[in-house]
């Protein structure tokens, strides 16, 4: 094969078309652009590069799902307790062991099934028909059926169906939004460009998921499939690996913790037993066995599950819908947001915000209307030029509008009907005689219009290209020559606006006698209109919340920088233009993760404001954040966000605006497209971290209290103050049920004020462990207390001490549900005793309790019996003092800390 074939055959896979010219690329494509391929070499070329779709990935399975459900080490500690149980013989225990861990599965897969991760929404992207030439002549094909090398012919409205080549175009205009994040359409060229290009400034080039919004085009397919920059968008985001959320972390860390903790303390019973106290093995077995189970909390990942299930139904409620149950904690973590601009903090769509004349300006207000017209004829004279060159509708439908056409004129025609300018009337008074369309090269657009006899020429364009071809400026009363020293200071008042982030154009008039005349010569010029994608209402009120809770908002965007800026001002993310905290940086100098020396990282650090980012380069920059150890929310609407999107510890979608695509890899899908709705989410997911850490402490502590209950019995020789399987049942029922009803509880209100706590912080810190092990130690002397005085001071039979020990400890179980309140709220009135979910646990508890020692089933199950009035008192006085002692203790912190 000769190299001339070779570079023929390897051309599709070529990434710098736009640095080609029209011959070079039609001889890489072995195509002429008159007659496209024939229907053997399109068939030839569909098996050499396969149908242009991306690549179809296997999507989660729900097997994966439920298995994944038994990912913990408290799993696995309680499946092997099972195993011991029904190995000897004690099928109760194993049953009821058995239970709860079918319980646990059952809810996080019922609640993680909705998550569904494929990447089928971008598949679905290539699913349409477009027009393509073969053989000559035109027809209508399959999107999948292209090839590289087809003509593809283009109009407005079409979808984009590969990576294009433009050969032809006229007054051709793109929507390039979900691809590179540009908010308005960009005009489009056929002249070659240098190679180092940015993807968002290749004017020669289509890509496969956008859309035509203006004039017609024919190109080219230089790539198909996976090799499209969708498909490279889309391989970035199956590769871009997800993260493990903190509390998974912590959780998987305290699992650990309590795995050597139990297998310690079952090899130390065992030894004790066999070798110093010569115990049968089947004493043995049902001590370690009941060491086992009370050393571990079965309902920590019930409780887990539940309550960040209870999450995610109240951010439902709140318009967030939650893909992925560990994602509404991983929110309370958050410490970085990276935010997309267009359609995340602003509103995609345009609206007229300046109109700035020699005569005077109007600012308006933002229900996009501002003063009466009557006194501002200057003002009017350049809007009504504005509404005439102007090739979008509004047209009607239910009495409202129903735009269409390119955003700038649409939002032109809006702010002139909002102020009385219609366009159809406009018309009335002066019909349409000619249209010279927006030619991209001159970056002008004009309309002819009957007026009295003559022409009343409207034009419209770039400042630059409009002040270059006007003579004269409006003045007061009349018009004046345009001389240079003016002509500059208009040029420089257009680029101060436009770096306040307005879209600047340039309105000039003229008449004329005849409707063949240049429009563009000897023009008047009337002044700018400035338009706006505005943010949303707001956003700034969220963003300030959360930058008060210690989470840095950071804009990463395809955009221009001068834009970037001026919407991250008027959102709060910076100060202003001279604020020193204000530090942007395009996504050129990002750098990859590995690559990146120190001093880059600290300028990365630094800055603020990213402008015009890859979705390779988003990519990078969550990587970098990451690696520095934070917790990184990305915010997105676009396909060129779902990588981000995926690789972030928590990513979020837009749900109005968003692409499927970005909703598919999403963590959480804003339902309003609100930014403030992030506040909401990251509050609750804070108050459900602190909900959590309150039910492990509950359930540690009191586990903890039965341990060493338990272990000092053994170890002193006496009879055990719980039998296993009343210790399972008091940490299935009279632990689990506090615990859901703390795991659901209100927020204390103060969420917000604080930072972020570290990624690295564990659910348990030293001084919650130090809590843990006084209360524990406490309520275990009271048990062994109510145990001794019941059998030797009232006389109890052992069962019937044993029955004490057993409710003396599930009763001090509950009383200490009190205890774990705020120490800055008060005793009687704080989130505690605020929460309807505890006093309805505490009474189902109770009742369950009564029910364990009057109820003949139950009591003969777990061997307890009834009692008089004197071991009840007793019971209660031993049960009340961890209260107490926790109430001093809260009391103590109140007064130490700080006012």
């Amino acid at each position: 094969m000769d190299s001339k074939s070779e570079s023929r055959r390897n051309a599709p896979h070529k990434h710098n078309w736009h640095a080609a010219d029209i011959e070079d690329t039609l001889a890489e494509l072995d195509v002429r652009k008159e007659n496209g391929l024939t229907d053997d070499e399109a068939r030839e070329r569909l098996k050499r590069y396969g149908p242009n779709q991306l690549r179809v990935t296997q999507s989660r399975p729900w097997w994966r799902i439920l298995l994944g459900q038994f990912r913990s080490i408290v799993i696995y500690l309680l499946g092997g307790a099972a195993v011991l149980a029904f190995a000897t013989g004690r099928l109760p225990e194993g049953f009821a062991v058995l239970a709860v861990l079918l319980v646990n599965t059952a809810i996080g897969f019922v609640s993680e099934w909705k998550a569904v991760r494929s990447m089928a929404a971008l598949r679905r992207l290539g699913e349409h028909m477009t027009r393509v030439r073969r053989e000559g002549r035109e027809r209508e094909i399959a999107a999948s059926e292209i090839v590289p090398g087809d003509i593809v012919l283009l109009e407005a409205g079409d979808l984009v169906p590969a990576d294009v080549r433009l050969l032809e175009a006229q007054h051709l205009r793109v929507n390039e939004a979900p691809l590179t994040g540009e908010s308005v359409p960009v005009s489009k060229l056929t002249d070659a460009l240098p190679a180092d290009t940015d993807l968002a400034d290749r004017t020669n080039m289509l890509y496969k998921g956008t859309s035509i919004a203006d004039g017609t085009a024919v190109g080219a397919a230089a790539a198909t499939g996976s090799k499209t920059e969708l498909g490279r968008v889309s391989a970035l985001a199956e590769s871009a690996e997800g993260t493990v959320t903190p509390l998974q972390q912590r959780l998987d860390q305290l699992g650990r913790r309590l795995a050597v903790l139990t297998i310690f303390i079952a090899i130390v019973v065992a030894a004790v037993g066999f070798l110093v106290r010569e115990q049968e093995a089947a004493l043995v077995i049902e001590t370690a066995l009941a060491l086992g189970v009370a050393a571990i909390p079965e309902g920590l990942p019930i409780v887990a599950t539940i309550a960040l299930a209870r999450g995610m139904y109240l951010m439902a409620a709140r318009n967030a819908l939650v893909n992925q149950l560990t994602a509404v904690e991983t929110l309370g973590a958050t410490r970085v947001i990276f935010s997309d601009k267009t359609g995340t903090l602003t509103e995609n769509r345009m609206r007229l915000q300046k109109i700035i004349t020699p005569t005077g300006e109007l600012v308006l207000g933002e229900n996009g209307t501002g003063e009466a017209l009557a006194d501002k004829e200057g003002v009017r004279r350049a809007l009504e030029v504005g509404v005439l060159c102007n090739g979008a509708s509004l047209d009607q439908q239910q009495g409202e509008d129903n735009p269409r056409g390119d955003p700038t004129e649409v939002a032109l025609l809006k702010g002139g009907k909002d102020l009385g300018l219609e366009r159809e009337s406009l018309l009335d008074e002066r019909p349409e005689a000619r249209v010279e369309q927006f030619e991209p090269r001159l970056k002008k657009m004009a309309t002819f219009h009957r007026d009295d006899g003559q022409f009343y020429v409207a034009v419209k364009g770039a400042p630059e290209a409009v002040l270059d071809v006007c003579s004269e400026i409006v003045t007061e009363d009349t018009t004046e020559a345009l001389d240079d020293e003016t002509r500059r200071q208009w040029i420089e008042r257009a680029n101060q606006l436009a770096g306040e982030g307005l879209r600047l154009l340039a309105m000039a008039e003229k008449r004329t006698d005849t409707e063949d005349a240049d429009p563009y010569k000897e023009l008047c010029f009337l002044g700018l209109v400035g338009l706006l994608d505005p943010p949303r209402e707001n956003v700034k009120e969220a963003i300030d919340i959360c930058q008060a809770a210690g989470i840095r908002v950071e804009m990463v965007t395809g955009d221009q920088v001068e834009t970037a800026t001026a919407i991250a001002q008027a959102v709060g993310i910076v100060g202003g233009k001279d604020d020193p905290e204000t530090v942007s940086m395009l996504g050129r100098d990002i750098g990859s993760p590995d690559d990146i020396d120190e001093d880059q990282q600290e300028k990365i650090y630094r800055a603020n404001i990213f402008a015009r980012v890859s979705p390779e380069q988003k990519l990078d920059l969550v990587s970098i954040y990451q690696n520095r150890g934070e917790i990184v929310a990305m915010t997105g609407d676009g396909v060129n966000d779902a990588p981000a999107l995926k690789k972030a510890d928590i990513g979020i979608a837009m749900g109005k605006r968003g692409t499927e695509a970005a909703k598919q890899v999403a963590d959480m899908v804003l339902k309003d497209d609100a930014f403030e709705t992030i506040v909401a989410a990251v509050r609750q997911g804070r108050v459900i971290f602190g909900n959590i850490r309150k039910a492990v402490m509950f359930m540690l502590t009191t586990n903890v209290a039965e341990v060493l209950a338990v272990a000092v019995a053994i170890a002193v020789g006496w009879p055990l103050p719980l039998l296993p399987l009343q210790i399972l049942y008091l940490n299935v029922l009279t632990d689990v049920f506090p615990a859901l009803a703390l795991g659901v509880g209100p927020s204390s209100g103060s969420e917000m004020e604080e930072p972020p706590r570290s990624p690295r912080e564990s659910v348990l810190t030293r001084a919650h462990w130090m809590e843990i092990s006084g209360f524990a130690a406490i309520l275990a002397v009271c048990v062994l207390t109510a145990l001794l005085l019941g059998e030797h001071w009232l006389g109890l039979t052992q069962l019937e001490a044993v029955t004490v020990s057993f409710l003396t400890l599930a009763f001090g179980k509950l009383w200490f549900t009190f205890v774990l309140r705020d120490p800055k709220s008060p005793i009687l009135r704080n989130e505690i005793t605020r929460n309807p979910w505890v006093w309805g646990a505490l009474a189902l508890c109770i009742a369950l309790l009564a029910a364990a020692v009057y109820l003949p089933v139950l009591s003969d199950l777990l061997q307890t019996r009834p009692l008089g009035w004197q071991p009840w008192l007793l019971i209660l006085a031993m049960s009340v003092i961890p209260l107490l002692a926790g109430q001093i203790v809260r009391e103590i912190q109140k007064r130490r800390m700080p006012e």
